[in-house]
């Protein structure tokens, strides 16, 4: 007779007879254990091949594969051990087994969720499957990478892997400031400097944190479809945004200065506070566009190229437009009270049913420009050519 005991949970062991050949004491203990016992160790951690290296007494351990740990069977050592954050701990995963230390879980982001779990020992109760492993209700390929980035400090993603899932974004287990990198076979920069897609858009978004400022300074995006994004605070300065669907998008505060918006679809965003100097919108649609901002912070489109643009209807309380090119330009109905518009081409404008109270728009041209329908009377002294 020997004491087994599994290398998963040494403190429950088993009594078993010793007979036949090893095969058949690994089969008695994978019956009593509970498990599928593939290696049978010695307590001082040696390898048993031969069952006639067995004797009476012995106390054995088993195990499925993975390499041996001395379990410290004293119960006190092991209460030490757990205080001091270095145990090791078993993680069950959707059905697949992870190994790995307490301080690894604790240490690295002592705010994650993980760290609350297994901080202190039975603090939360969490739950173990009959092998002693912690039952986590996660899916095992978006919760290795996780594991990874707290073992060396990397979020490193294989191909196949979905970065929309949501174990796999770092706000899931409340990671901070998590570095994204890809797999190592794409980690090259495009040579050709090919545009961003919207995926791959969204996985950068997802891997900032919402105070982070995220730099796209000069980045292309050429016909990319980021309607209805947050897009708040984000760098666009000189990044190309041309025939982009920016549809619904919250653009507050954004720098558009000099970018390229030629062409896009801008469709009821939110441009509250933006900044567009000198940006290049020709063709665009920015229908039913909101620049105006309770707060009183003024949309800057100062010197913008937007001739032919579609704005009608937008809220542009305040806004500047100084000597921006709006020629042939579609403003119909939109509230430009008190907005700047000195020295604005304002050539062959529809702007009936404008509001203008209050607005500059001296040196301004207005040739050819429509004010049928006007809110407010227009000031010979607004215009002065």
């Amino acid at each position: 007779l020997v004491f087994v005991h599994s290398l998963l949970s040494p403190l429950s062991p088993q009594v078993v007879a010793v007979y036949g050949t090893l095969s058949d004491l690994l089969s008695v203990a994978s019956n009593k254990l509970g498990i599928k016992a593939t290696s049978v160790y010695n307590g001082k951690g040696g390898l048993i091949d031969d069952i006639a290296l067995i004797r009476d007494d012995d106390v054995l351990f088993v195990c499925e594969g993975e390499p041996f740990i001395d379990p410290q069977t004293d119960g006190r050592a092991q209460e030490e051990l757990t205080g001091s954050h270095t145990d090791w701990l078993t993680l069950n995963v959707g059905g697949r087994y992870f190994t790995t230390t307490r301080s690894t879980l604790v240490n690295k982001e002592p705010d994650s969720m993980l760290a609350h779990m297994f901080k202190d020992k039975d603090a939360w109760g969490n739950k173990q499957d009959p092998r002693g492993a912690f039952l986590i209700d996660r899916s095992p390929e978006y919760f290795e990478p996780i594991l990874n980035y707290l073992r060396h400090g990397q979020l490193i993603v294989n191909d196949g892997i979905n970065l929309l899932g949501r174990c796999c974004s770092p706000r899931e287990v409340s990671l901070s400031a998590v570095p994204l990198h890809p797999s190592p076979q794409n980690s090259q920069p495009a040579e050709d400097h090919s545009p961003i897609s919207r995926k791959e858009f969204v996985r950068f978004l997802l891997a900032t944190p919402t105070k982070s400022e995220l730099r796209c300074q000069g980045l292309n995006f050429s016909g990319a479809d980021l309607s209805r994004l947050d897009l708040r605070y984000i760098n666009f300065k000189m990044a190309n945004l041309s025939r982009c669907n920016l549809a619904h998008a919250n653009l507050c505060c954004a720098n558009l200065e000099r970018a390229d918006l030629s062409g896009s679809v801008l469709d009821c965003a939110n441009l509250q506070g933006v900044k567009m100097l000198c940006s290049n919108a020709e063709g665009a649609s920015l229908k039913g566009c909101n620049f105006e901002d309770p707060s009183g912070l003024k949309a800057n489109l100062e010197g913008k190229f937007l001739p032919g643009v579609d704005m009608e209807g937008s809220q542009m309380t305040g806004i500047n437009l100084r000597v921006a090119t709006l020629k042939n330009a579609k403003l119909k109905n939109c509230n430009l009270r008190g907005a700047t518009l000195a020295g604005t081409d304002l050539e062959n404008c529809d702007l009936s049913g404008c509001d203008l109270q209050e607005a500059n728009l001296r040196g301004s041209n207005v040739k050819g420009a429509i004010f049928e329908e006007m809110l407010t009377p227009l000031h010979m002294s607004q215009s002065v050519r």
